[in-house]
């Protein structure tokens, strides 16, 4: 459930303000961007990361981006603190105000920027998959970017749950593994760690690049590799990361339960962690200084 309160272009205020008029194309049609990030002590975890994405996306998608990040973060701060929301999940929304037919009275601005934070999810402590085959269309020039058409997605979610399952698992045109609903997917063998290319058809996950441009455990190489379903099934571990999960163990893919020994995975959470503490603590010594 939502906090509160929400940031809308600059200015705090209640959830339940009427905010949105019914001809704002971006709420019609999805079209639009975000990103969800992790608040730790009052800090969003990895900002700049997610504002490159963001902007990246956004440039795909014809989406006027704010011209600079700074003024949103602050006022993502104040977001934060009138939320009381230290531990939580963040979200912040870029929706597009123009461009349809079914477009309503100018509203004096190409996009609308809003922020809304949330607790964060309990996922419990491992998660079982369920495969979704042609979910992902590689080649189009849109896959990997994070926009506001999550339908399908939620859709192919609530399925799973209804079924059993914590996730679903996409796979793209080709029958290779892609990423789930919400979640970039990896596997291990050894001291090996592979995960789908972009190629694939996967959004570019902000935990995933952190954990594929870090080297947070010496001795432990996480690549990019296609995966094929069987793939998953052989592996001697299997785990899925998204910024509200950290990295989530996999037991089970269908009726088959897979490769469980936890020592890669826990070894590269609890670094993850640490490199998470690192960047928090750098914001607010930051933050202090005169």
């Amino acid at each position: 459930m939502l906090d509160r309160f929400i940031l809308h272009n600059g200015t705090i205020l209640e959830a339940s303000s009427p905010l949105f008029s019914a001809g704002q194309v971006g709420l019609l049609s999805g079209w639009g961007v975000f990103t969800t990030m992790r608040v730790v002590e009052g800090v969003p975890f990895a900002f700049e990361r997610h504002w490159a994405r963001l902007a990246r996306d956004a440039a795909a998608l014809h989406v006027a981006m704010p011209a600079e990040a700074e003024p949103v973060r602050r006022k993502l701060a104040e977001l934060i603190e009138a939320n009381h929301a230290d531990r939580a999940t963040l979200r912040l929304v870029i929706l597009r105000n123009g461009g349809s037919l079914w477009e309503g009275p100018s509203l004096g601005r190409a996009t609308d920027v809003i922020g809304l934070t949330a607790q964060p999810k309990v996922w419990g402590d491992s998660a079982r998959l369920t495969y979704v085959p042609h979910a992902r269309y590689a080649a189009s020039m849109f896959a990997g970017a994070k926009i506001l058409s999550w339908a399908m997605n939620l859709t192919w979610y609530e399925s799973a749950q209804a079924r059993g399952f914590d996730e679903a698992l996409l796979l793209n045109e080709r029958g290779e593994v892609a990423e789930c609903t919400s979640a970039n997917i990896f596997i291990a063998q050894g001291n090996d760690v592979w995960t789908p290319p972009l190629s694939a058809g996967c959004l570019p996950g902000i935990t995933r690049e952190v954990l594929l441009g870090e080297t947070l455990v010496p001795g432990i190489r996480v690549r990019e590799r296609t995966l094929m379903p069987a793939d998953l099934e052989s592996a001697g571990e299997v785990f899925i990361t998204s910024t509200t999960r950290n990295l989530l163990p996999v037991r089970q893919i269908e009726e088959r339960a897979v490769g469980r020994s936890g020592r890669v995975w826990e070894g590269l959470e609890t670094a993850f962690e640490e490199y998470v503490a690192r960047y928090v603590a750098d914001q607010k010594a930051v933050a202090v200084r005169p």
